[in-house]
């Protein structure tokens, strides 16, 4: 249990470092180390992982780190998407989903594996060296059409895995957006606050919620998030990413074992 509310603060501390990852720890540390129902644990991931962005996001605003106006635009369907889907997809899903040989794929175990699936996908994004650009603002044409498809897209994989998304959001607000990346990672924090918060509410009318758990856990990732913020500047984000990436890539393949293999 100790070391499951230690983990809450290294979320928090991933989560302003670099803007995203942190997240994607939240459910395994809920379900592997707390023995969390996997539904339960999403939705509670939604709302630790909501809140402590939700402070981050105040935090970066007072410094000026957040385009605003490219939030909203992305938040908006982001946030109908993660709703629809925890309130009306995921109590859809029926219990059991089929056989493959004598292993009897459930709702639980879907989750799971499309949450490994989701952590690979996110390592391989933080792992790849990328090319840098030699001009830090460089002039971008918006295409709000992408972003607010990159939203709904963002919307309905939060609603499915509880994860905020951080990185499929930044290289969409620098490559569509044009934002550079720090104020990238700070206007993450405020889609994912958005989003993530509105969709636990789907969460709320379907699912028994143990308050007395979830907000000590939860205050723990904020105080992460402000430790995060803090060294943000001095800590090289590149080098954290593909440390991070690797530590992500070896827990996406963990999961994957347990559940198929184990």
């Amino acid at each position: 249990m100790l070391i499951g509310y230690g983990c809450a603060l290294l979320i928090g501390l991933i989560l302003g470092l670099i803007g995203g990852g942190g997240s994607i720890l939240t459910v395994p540390i809920l379900v592997y180390l707390l023995g969390i129902d996997p539904v339960l644990a999403t939705a509670y991931s939604l709302f630790l992982v909501g809140t402590t962005s939700a402070v981050g996001a105040f935090r970066n605003y007072r410094l000026g780190n957040i385009a605003v106006k490219t939030g909203l635009v992305f938040s908006i369907p982001a946030f109908i998407a993660v709703y629809l889907t925890r309130a009306y997809l995921v109590p859809a899903i029926p219990n059991e989903l089929g056989y493959f040989g004598t292993l009897t794929l459930t709702k639980d175990m879907a989750i799971m594996l499309f949450f490994a699936i989701i952590m690979l996908l996110a390592a391989f994004s933080m792992i790849r060296k990328k090319s840098a650009s030699k001009d830090k603002h460089p002039k971008v044409n918006i295409n709000y059409a992408m972003v607010v498809l990159e939203g709904l897209v963002v919307g309905v994989v939060t609603g499915l895995v509880g994860a905020g998304g951080g990185f499929l959001i930044i290289p969409a607000l620098v490559l569509l957006a044009g934002l550079e990346i720090k104020t990238a990672i700070a206007t993450s924090l405020m889609i994912i606050a958005i989003k993530s918060l509105i969709g636990f509410l789907g969460d709320v009318q379907n699912l028994n919620i143990d308050w007395v758990f979830l907000i000590p856990f939860t205050a723990l990732s904020v105080i992460g998030i402000f430790i995060g913020i803090r060294f943000n500047q001095n800590v090289p984000s590149a080098l954290l990413k593909k440390v991070f990436g690797w530590f992500v890539l070896i827990m996406g393949l963990g999961i994957l074992w347990k559940e198929l293999v184990l």
